[in-house]
């Protein structure tokens, strides 16, 4: 985490809790003055750039056990979390289920910060850039309250969140995802994650897009998942993108609408560096044209199957 001081210069409090219910009673007692850390980097820009406090006590939950593993079951894919970043981009169970959430891991910050930085601490912050990708596999947050293990979809969490219905002191756990649509007789599906930042790379996002949906054998869109964020702003399902495109056929006479739809229905914030409505629309423009893309590039691989074969060999 380096060294951190208060305003007054002095050094914040460490203390490594050894449990979840330690850590939990900790950030009871000590109430807003403390704040939950493992790699940092998050907290750390913030204080940097004055947007955020340093609190008196940091409770430093790296000595938890059994937070970072990433698991594959008959039920479910569990992500701790204590898993850094950069282990999401390498790991085989993430790429086998929800390739566009490894994607995600990839896209955020330098090599360096994905070391540090956590699954749980971008999750826990209510904006980081892996949410969106999280929202189109229909993830499940499993956080601790003190005495249970409580399961929510991420989508409710969320919006208890945004609403402040969340106790401050409870914790990210784990994250769960169903592996089930593996298994579903649907011939194809597409997994998407694409970021628009200030920069090339290693730069906050301004927007954020996730899809996911599976293709029929008559070639129509099932399971559609769309979603979106973006800086500091709350990550999002788009259902009104998503209803366009559950149960209907690839045209492209389709994007049109489908790009109104999600610019519509994006509802985000102006901040220095972008405003809202160029976010909307950058958003309907990463949408569909990854869409378009990736539609296409199946075209072809259906109509060229030895071509396609060739070029996956030689990859």
């Amino acid at each position: 985490m380096g060294v951190l001081r208060e305003e007054d210069g002095r050094l914040p409090d460490v203390i490594q809790p050894r449990s979840l219910h330690e850590a939990w009673e900790r950030k009871t007692a000590f109430g807003d003055s403390a704040r939950y850390v493992a790699g940092g980097t998050l907290l750390r820009t913030g204080w940097e750039n004055g947007t955020t406090h340093m609190p008196k006590q940091l409770i430093d939950l790296r000595q938890i056990t059994n937070l970072g593993d990433i698991t594959l079951t008959e039920f479910h894919l569990s992500l701790g979390a204590l898993v850094p970043l950069s282990q999401c981009r390498s790991n085989e169970h993430l790429q086998a289920v929800a390739p566009a959430l490894q994607e995600a891991a990839r896209c955020i910050a330098a090599p360096s910060v994905r070391n540090l930085a956590t699954l749980g601490g971008n999750i826990a912050s209510g904006f980081g850039d892996i949410l969106p990708a999280l929202l189109v596999y229909d993830a499940e947050l499993i956080s601790f309250d003190g005495k249970f293990m409580t399961a929510l979809p991420l989508i409710e969490w969320l919006n208890n969140h945004w609403s402040g219905i969340k106790p401050a002191a409870d914790l990210v756990a784990e994250i769960r995802i169903s592996p089930t649509r593996l298994e579903s007789p649907l011939t194809d599906r597409l997994e998407i994650f694409r970021k628009v930042g200030r920069r090339e790379a290693f730069t906050p996002s301004l927007v954020t897009v996730a899809i996911s949906a599976s293709i029929d054998e008559e070639h129509r869109f099932r399971e559609v998942r769309i979603a979106a964020g973006g800086g500091s702003g709350r990550p999002q399902r788009l259902s009104r993108a998503e209803v366009m495109l559950e149960g209907v056929r690839y045209t492209d006479e389709l994007l049109a609408s489908l790009y109104e739809g999600v610019e519509n229905s994006f509802e985000t914030y102006s901040d220095p560096f972008a405003t809202e409505l160029y976010k909307k629309k950058t958003a309907g423009n990463l949408v569909v044209s990854e869409l378009w893309k990736a539609m296409n590039i199946r075209s072809l691989e259906v109509n060229n199957p030895t071509k396609g074969e060739r070029g996956n060999a030689a990859e």
